[in-house]
């Protein structure tokens, strides 16, 4: 269909010619439209995608109330580097950093503390890798050794920004594995890894695919050891992506911060729970000594000096007036009911799935508001299903709950997992959970095994399993 006529102020957006053609994939199109039709269809292309609240696979913020998301809206036209035009943005996120620095238990001592600001908490892993590669070459080229061959430890639990980041530097990722009876990082296991050639070892508090903490007390003190015997100055880099926001309010008393003699840096998401809308991470040093010089670049073409640490140069100054508003609007206190009831809420939906019959949780305890579990063992064996088929069930009731296979070493192994946020309520749990029984007994209905089943059958046989239905 061609187009007879250019759409004005007075044009239908249904009765546009726009609406009556695909929309551009490949070329830009010929003619302007109005505000309103370009926006319809826009809009139209996100009609079928999951609700944000209803997605329980993603752990960033999809609520904030109206006045955060004002603020914010009236802010996006910020850059937050050009500090010039925007100083107040680049004082606001100095205390914020001030505040997380504080959460975490610094030692550092004045009114300014040592952090940066990233697009997430992969950009603010990576300032914190970095930084520890930077350290360790510093100290092998004083010492007159080769620094070729730097390596960095952790468990096979990680999140992917790791393997970015180790094969970005030529860093070698010795990984720690998981197993079903050691289930979070092996202080022992990391340790057995650690050479003159370690940059540094990251434990994670609320590891992505489980949400457990690994013991950073525990890998502490058998650094502290370690380092001890051998001379080394292997550092901790805590990835607290999630328990970063967690710890602090819920645990307190819990050690796994600058508390710690050898954590050098932590970093953290604040679009997680930090509660502000992507995409915004930090990190924070323990003192400026951890924090080599020549991550820090200065620039003068914006109208003055500006020095900054990142990896990224512009970036949105929205999600810093979200984030310090938050510390303001919420506090300590608020903070602590909002993950408290996230937590609450976790904990309630983790002991609802673990009564059913077909399912088995894969930890007793809930440390972060997420969990994972799997079919029962038992119930597996005679099953003509898997959590694939059920993922796709809750997907049809606008659920977005993924399935998914374990690290390698455990990699048998399909689990489930839900991340419960700020906005999901007691009574959405209760939905959620009667749409899971619902699908369960759906699935339990089928006459004949499902196509994942199949192939899942067929990878069990491989390892000399026998199924019967």
């Amino acid at each position: 269909m061609t187009n007879t006529k250019h759409s004005t102020a007075t044009t239908a957006v249904y009765g546009s010619e726009e609406m009556m053609r695909p929309a551009p994939t490949m070329t830009i199109p010929e003619h302007p439209t109005t505000p309103e039709i370009a926006y319809r269809m826009v809009k139209d292309e996100t009609y079928a995608e999951t609700q944000p609240r209803l997605n329980l696979a993603t752990f960033v913020t999809t609520y904030m109330d109206e006045y955060a998301t004002r603020l914010m809206n009236e802010a996006v036209s910020m850059n937050y580097i050009d500090q010039t035009e925007y100083p107040r943005v680049a004082v606001m996120a100095s205390r914020c950093i001030n505040i997380l620095a504080n959460l975490w238990n610094t030692p550092e001592k004045g009114e300014s503390k040592t952090g940066a600001l990233g697009i997430g908490s992969s950009e603010a892993c990576m300032l914190g890798g970095v930084s520890a590669w930077l350290r360790w070459r510093k100290l092998r080229q004083a010492a007159g050794k080769p620094y070729d061959k730097p390596n960095l430890v952790m468990s096979a639990g990680m999140q992917v920004v790791w393997e970015k980041f180790c094969q970005l530097w030529q860093i070698e990722l010795r990984q720690v594995p998981l197993t079903r009876e050691q289930r979070t990082l092996s202080p022992k296991e990391a340790i057995k890894l650690c050479d003159e050639n370690t940059i540094c070892v990251v434990p994670i508090a609320g590891v992505t695919w489980t949400g457990l903490n690994d013991d950073i007390e525990a890998l502490d003190k058998e650094l502290d050891a370690f380092n001890k015997a051998t001379g080394y100055d292997i550092p901790i880099h805590v990835d607290a992506a999630s328990g970063g926001f967690i710890l602090p309010f819920i645990s307190p008393e819990t050690k796994w911060d600058f508390r710690l003699k050898w954590v050098a840096s932590i970093s953290t998401s604040g679009h997680k729970f930090g509660l502000v809308y992507p995409g915004l991470g930090w990190v924070v040093w323990r003192d400026k000594s951890m924090l080599p010089d020549e991550m820090s670049f200065s620039v003068n073409y914006l109208g003055a000096e500006v020095t900054q640490v990142g990896l990224n140069f512009s970036r949105p100054a929205a999600q810093v007036l979200g984030q310090y508003y938050n510390f303001i609007r919420l506090g300590r206190e608020g903070y602590h009911d909002v993950q408290r009831n996230s937590m609450e809420i976790a904990r309630y939906c983790h002991q609802r799935i673990g009564d059913m019959e077909c399912f088995e949780n894969y930890s007793s305890e809930v440390v972060n508001p997420l969990f994972v579990w799997s079919l029962a063992e038992e119930y597996e064996k005679r099953a003509k299903w898997t959590l694939y088929d059920l993922q796709a069930l809750l997907q049809q009731s606008g659920w977005m709950v993924p399935a998914y296979s374990m690290p390698k070493n455990i990699e048998d192994m399909t689990v489930m997992r839900i991340v419960i946020r700020q906005g999901m309520s007691r009574d959405m749990a209760d939905m959620l959970l009667k749409d899971i029984e619902n699908g369960v007994a759906e699935l339990e209905k089928l006459k004949y095994p499902t196509t994942s089943r199949l192939k899942w059958e067929a990878q069990e046989k491989q390892h000399g399993k026998v199924f019967t239905h």
